[in-house]
């Protein structure tokens, strides 16, 4: 691929690579910011990729750099934008827009690589597998981020959390039978 098909190509993906970036960033300055780094490592490495694996090697671009950048700035004490409450502005929101700023804002507070999984997995629509492979993490670790991922939104959105699943436990024997349960299995 060539410089033409570089600047093609990003014209065609930068706005869907964009709200992927923000839905992973939470914060649309930032994302613009992750954008223009992920753009420069995409042209550096340009010549090397194939076009078969390029969404895949943005997507991974995008998620670590988010997760990263996210990690640096809680090591610095920052916190990040907050969506403003819109509510006695005098600006009107309909339901479906405050539902989506809801989401937005719920998503912010998951945990960075867990909300690159969910965005990724969710809103990206890709498999356990093609997840991985973008965050290079094990499918095993896709799969526990996105549950816990998953838990975290639910808990920010006010949501009641579902336990993870486990069987049903055994009732345990108790006295008289309890001694002859544990006597059949001294033999």
């Amino acid at each position: 691929m060539d410089r033409h098909d570089f600047t093609r190509v990003v014209r065609e993906r930068a706005v869907p690579w964009r709200r992927v970036t923000f839905l992973i960033c939470g914060d649309w300055g930032r994302a613009e910011d992750l954008m223009q780094v992920v753009l420069i490592r995409l042209y550096r490495q340009w010549h090397r990729i194939d076009e078969n694996g390029l969404e895949a090697y943005v997507r991974r671009i995008i998620s670590r750099l988010a997760v990263d950048e996210a990690q640096r700035a809680a090591r610095r004490g920052e916190v990040l934008g907050e969506v403003p409450d819109l509510a006695g502005t005098g600006v009107a929101v309909d339901e479906a827009v405050s539902g989506v700023l809801d989401v937005r804002a719920a998503l912010r507070k998951v945990p960075p690589r867990q909300r690159a999984v969910l965005v990724l997995r969710f809103y990206d629509e890709l498999t356990v597998a093609e997840t991985a492979t973008a965050l290079r993490i094990s499918q095993g670790t896709v799969k526990s981020q996105s549950a816990r991922g998953l838990q975290a939104l639910q808990t920010a959105l006010g949501l009641p959390v579902e336990p993870d699943w486990a069987p049903p436990a055994r009732p345990r024997p108790t006295g008289h039978t309890e001694r002859r349960h544990t006597e059949r299995l001294r033999g």
